[in-house]
């Protein structure tokens, strides 16, 4: 685990900590592999997926880039590269929607450069 997501997580209340702890452990095993990042003062995956605690839920971004107007309509925000989904408690994580609109992004062609 990167030292500062490790910091990030540890520092959250819950339950925004438990519920940002289960995201990465589902973006993780949907995208074996991903690097894993912070910046922006939140954990990072390849710049297509971010994670933040607010006060009272927690904010999944995704990038959009090369996704059609259907695709970003499961999403919320109005980002021109970025959208994202609201939690308001662990038992409203969906991780089969979360792990479907993982992959769907993943297939965009989107790039950290």
């Amino acid at each position: 685990m990167d030292e500062q997501v490790k910091k990030y997580l540890e520092s959250l209340p819950s339950p925004q900590k438990e519920m940002c702890k289960k995201l990465r452990k589902i973006i993780l095993d949907t995208v074996p592999g991903i690097k894993e990042s912070f910046k922006n003062g939140v954990p990072w995956y390849e710049c297509k997926y971010y994670f933040v605690a607010f006060k009272d839920h927690v904010n999944v971004g995704f990038s959009v880039e090369g996704l059609t107007k259907k695709q970003m309509g499961q999403f919320e925000g109005k980002g021109k590269y970025m959208l994202h989904v609201k939690i308001y408690s662990i038992d409203a994580i969906d991780e089969k929607k979360i792990a479907r609109l993982l992959k769907v992004v993943r297939q965009g062609s989107n790039s950290c450069e």
